[in-house]
This record gives structure tokens, C-alpha cells and sequence, in this order.
């Protein structure tokens, strides 16, 4: 069910919603350091990440202004152990001219949500310095974890990374792994 703030709408993610994701994140990717890829991504790559993402039974979700996608917020697994199913890395982006709008906050507030009923601890990784992201976070009660020292390099320069941690659900039912595959 689509959520409305404002004029922004937040909705699931569908394939056809790849070309749209391609663009705000490709900017990031070809002028920041805020991501580690450093080529280009195509819509079809975008289309496989969702797919993967909704394989996992985890969700991604779209804010849209108008017909414009302005941001989207999606979770993946943390790791591929069977005891980290309980834990979910998110990722948010927001669109280019589109920050310090309660953008982010808003695609966070849904993702999340809809995690606390299968996660225990959701996981960000943000590449430093990123003031507006650790912001975002730490207002969503975030708390910083890590910090590896010089571990990217893009653009000429060495890139720190911090992971900030929240756990969502602390009585979380902890089922033994479907071990019949």
C-alpha cells in the first residue's frame, strides 16, 4: 500500500522502477565517493539487485514526487551465514537536489518498519566523511559501530568507512534454520 508525506509517496519497488534507480545512483557512483562502484551501473543490473533483494524476502521501496523518483531505501541480507539471518544491511539514496527534504527519514521509517518483523539488527554501512548520512542515521537512533581506516580508494583518494547498527526487535522469535534443502 502506497504511503503518502507531503507530496512525496513511498511505494514497493518494481522492475520497470530500474531505469529511475540507475540515474540517481550512477551520480553518486561517477562524482562521489559515497559508493565504492566506479563504473556506471546499467537498469538491467538495477533490475537483477531488486530481483535478488525480493528473493530474499526483503523489501525496497521507492519515494516518488509527482511521477519523479526522488530516493529509495532497500535491505539486504548482512551476511550469508545462518546465523546472520536475522540481521539486514540498509541502503538509502536520496536524489540529487533532493536532500535535507525528510526525504531519507521517510523511505527509513517505512523500510524499517516493515524489517521489524523479520530482523533483529539492521546494519549501514557509510563511506566518511558523509556528515548528512551519519546524521540520518543517528536520528533514527543509529548507533556507530566500526570505523575502517582507508579501505576504498575512488577518485584518487583513500575512504574511510563507519557502520552504524540498530537493533529493531529485541524479542525477535529466534527460529532454527530450514534445514530440508
Amino acid at each position: 500500500m502506497p504511503q503518502r508525506n507531503g507530496s512525496i509517496r513511498i511505494r514497493a519497488t518494481k522492475a520497470t522502477d530500474a531505469g529511475a534507480i540507475a540515474d540517481i545512483y550512477n551520480h553518486y557512483v561517477e562524482n562521489s565517493t559515497i559508493t565504492f562502484e566506479e563504473a556506471a551501473v546499467t537498469a538491467g543490473e538495477i533490475a537483477k539487485r531488486i530481483e535478488d533483494v525480493y528473493s530474499n524476502h526483503l523489501p525496497w521501496y521507492l519515494a516518488v514526487a509527482g511521477k519523479t523518483v526522488v530516493g529509495y531505501a532497500y535491505a539486504t541480507p548482512w551476511k550469508s551465514r545462518s546465523a546472520y539471518r536475522f540481521s539486514a544491511e540498509v541502503t538509502v539514496y536520496v536524489a540529487q537536489g533532493h536532500g535535507s527534504r525528510g526525504i531519507g527519514t521517510r523511505l527509513y521509517r517505512v523500510l524499517l518498519s516493515r524489517l521489524r518483523k523479520r530482523v533483529h539488527t539492521v546494519i549501514a554501512g557509510i563511506a566518511l566523511p558523509n556528515p548528512a548520512s551519519v546524521a540520518l542515521h543517528e536520528r533514527l537512533r543509529f548507533e556507530k559501530v566500526a570505523h575502517f581506516s582507508q579501505v576504498g580508494f575512488k577518485m584518487d583518494q583513500w575512504v574511510d568507512v563507519g557502520y552504524w547498527q540498530l537493533t529493531l526487535n529485541a524479542n525477535i522469535m529466534c527460529l532454527q534454520p530450514d534445514r530440508s534443502s
